[in-house]
């Protein structure tokens, strides 16, 4: 488990550093800088010491020598200072460009992944990873360039200039150093594990919080408050332990840390003194020493600090890693065909499909259907009616046999022609969030003024349309806003129909519209659907009965296909399903 930690947590560091790699010029001015803080911040000592060595005694003061090291101490402060700004400018400038570019991969990788992924993690947990993880993962790296550049840089400057004093001294420094790394070495192998539990928690979290918001009406419909306030509690509970456990191993760090620090002052204190007391050194050679003791440890302790903060940054660096190297949609074949004017002839053959692999869904389907034919698809919940119009629009890739469009397996064209071959209405809307007119030419940006209005006349969309504030130009927020969810249901039919595609799928298009205006809209499903290849998944029966050919289908199989009037005929489960509804 230690090493899997340590392996991840290099794998992403490495990830980490490639991406910073593209800012060298930046990170090479930022460590300039850095040598130069610590250079005057350095040579301050030895200002202080030779300021002491001017003063001899009672009245024995060498006040030019004292003013000439105020005006050089001056100086430096200003040296610093500057060197400060420019350094932290540079680092700032390094992490929020990494962060902006890390943050467009993993937008851009959403945009490529197969609905399978979207499908199967939770919208939440998915937005903690863009979001969240990232501003950690930034403030976490940005502190660590801020103190590891001049934590180091500081350590092997002081190195040098005690070394230039007293050897015998510096060595006492050296002996006790490994003390520290030692600290920071334990430090950091139990506060990767815990930042990234903590990290997972967080994302868990918020995606239930995205859950319940979302679904607040169902939530309160059900009196299902208290069950998602236990659920709440248990991932706050859990959130709470590992954060209470990366707390408390980051917590040990400061104190850890200082009394390696006071061991390292109070060995060179009393080495120096006898030094002094011996003729070594002067006082003021002990003076600056002993101040270069202080500089020498500070840093072990910021830079245990930092590696705490990088555990948590690389822990949630790799959360972001992992999205980002999810594998993208099966891009289109190099020769893929594009799909022009498809004539509407689609076939099945031999069609094995499932979400799971342990769990069969669709198994030997075979179907042909001819140019302009009405396909009714019925059957109970879960037999897989939706599922094949996630195979045909190409969601989801088949596990073995072909879907041909126009006598071309549809693995053989591009994604985008197929998809605009077919108008979709499904049960579930979709809307985003600007004016009505941006949501209905979604399908044809260049659509006029006329062809919408006719599209929403067609719909019966016009009416309410033109009832809101601004008309076509109301602007609606993300997924409809205030509208009804019949009237969502009616800008969806519209898009269609200011479209006009070639093929239609219509899943459950009418079930959030009221009876009256669904009998309109059906006339003009109707009118639309002439010639035009049309899939319509239902469970009311009532709009299926003028189909060309109704597919029943029960566990991923068609156990009866005909007419209506045929199946009625017959007997069978379609019988038992129509007089289900229409039971005398």
């Amino acid at each position: 488990m230690k090493k899997d930690n340590r392996s991840s947590s290099g794998r992403t560091l490495k990830k980490v550093m490639l991406r910073i790699k593209r800012y060298w010029v930046y990170l090479i001015i930022s460590i300039l800088m850095a040598v130069i803080t610590v250079a005057s911040s350095l040579y301050a000592p030895i200002l202080v010491g030779n300021a002491i060595d001017y003063i001899i005694g009672p009245g024995d003061v060498d006040f030019i020598g004292v003013k000439v090291v105020i005006m050089k101490f001056a100086l430096v402060i200003v040296c610093t200072a500057v060197s400060q700004w420019i350094m932290n400018i540079c680092n700032n400038k390094i992490i929020y460009h990494v962060t902006r570019n890390i943050r467009d991969e993993a937008i851009e990788k959403l945009e490529h992944l197969p609905l399978s992924y979207i499908d199967s993690h939770s919208y939440g947990e998915v937005v903690s990873r863009v979001i969240a993880d990232v501003d950690q993962f930034a403030d976490g790296l940005l502190m660590g360039f801020t103190q590891f550049f001049t934590g180091v840089t500081t350590i092997v400057g002081t190195l040098l200039f005690m070394i230039m004093i007293n050897v015998r001294i510096t060595l006492v420094v050296v002996l006790i150093t490994p003390v520290s790394f030692l600290v920071a070495g334990f430090i950091a192998k139990k506060t990767y594990s815990m930042f990234k539990l903590q990290s997972e928690t967080r994302g868990e979290q918020t995606a239930l919080i995205d859950e319940m918001i979302g679904g607040q009406k169902v939530v309160k419909a059900y009196n299902h408050e208290q069950e998602t306030m236990d659920k709440f509690d248990e991932i706050n509970e859990r959130l709470q332990k590992y954060s209470l456990k990366a707390i408390f191993f980051s917590s040990i760090t400061n104190p850890a840390t200082r009394f390696v620090n006071s061991l390292v002052y109070a060995g060179v204190a009393v080495t120096g003194a006898i030094s002094a007391i011996n003729g070594g050194i002067s006082v003021g050679q002990l003076a600056t020493f002993l101040s270069y003791a202080n500089q020498y440890t500070k840093p072990f302790n910021e830079i245990s600090g930092v590696i705490t903060e990088l555990q948590n940054a690389l822990a949630c660096a790799a959360r972001v890693f992992e999205l980002i190297e999810e594998q993208p949609e099966i891009a289109d074949k190099p020769d893929a065909v594009v799909l022009d004017n498809a004539d509407g002839s689609i076939s099945l053959e031999n069609v094995y499909f499932s979400y799971t692999k342990d769990k069969e869904l669709i198994t030997d389907f075979n179907l042909n259907v001819e140019p302009g034919q009405k396909i009714a698809i019925v059957g109970p919940t879960g037999c897989g009616k939706t599922t094949i119009i996630n195979l045909l629009m190409r969601f989801y890739d088949v596990d073995s046999g072909s879907i041909k469009v126009s006598d071309v397996d549809i693995k053989d064209m591009t994604r985008h022609s197929l998809r605009a071959g077919f108008g979709m209405v499904l049960q579930d809307t979709w809307l985003r969030a600007g004016t009505i007119r941006d949501n209905i030419i979604m399908g044809k940006p260049d659509a006029t003024e006329e062809e919408i209005i006719e599209a929403a006349k067609a719909a019966h969309a016009h009416s309410f349309i033109k009832r809101l504030p601004d008309g076509y130009d109301t602007v609606i927020g993300e997924d409809g806003g205030s509208l009804s969810q019949g009237q969502k249901q009616l800008l969806c039919i519209t898009r269609v129909m200011l479209c006009r595609p070639p093929m239609l799928i219509l899943d459950e298009a009418t079930s959030s519209i009221d009876t009256r205006t669904e009998l309109k809209i059906q006339n003009a499903f109707n009118k639309l659907m002439e010639g035009r290849t049309s899939f319509i998944v239902a469970h009311r029966l009532s709009t299926i009965q003028s189909a060309d050919l109704i597919l029943v289908m029960k566990d991923g199989h068609i156990i009866e296909q005909g007419k209506h009037r045929e199946l009625l005929a017959k007997g069978g489960f379609y019988k038992n399903l129509y007089e289900s509804q229409f039971a005398q």
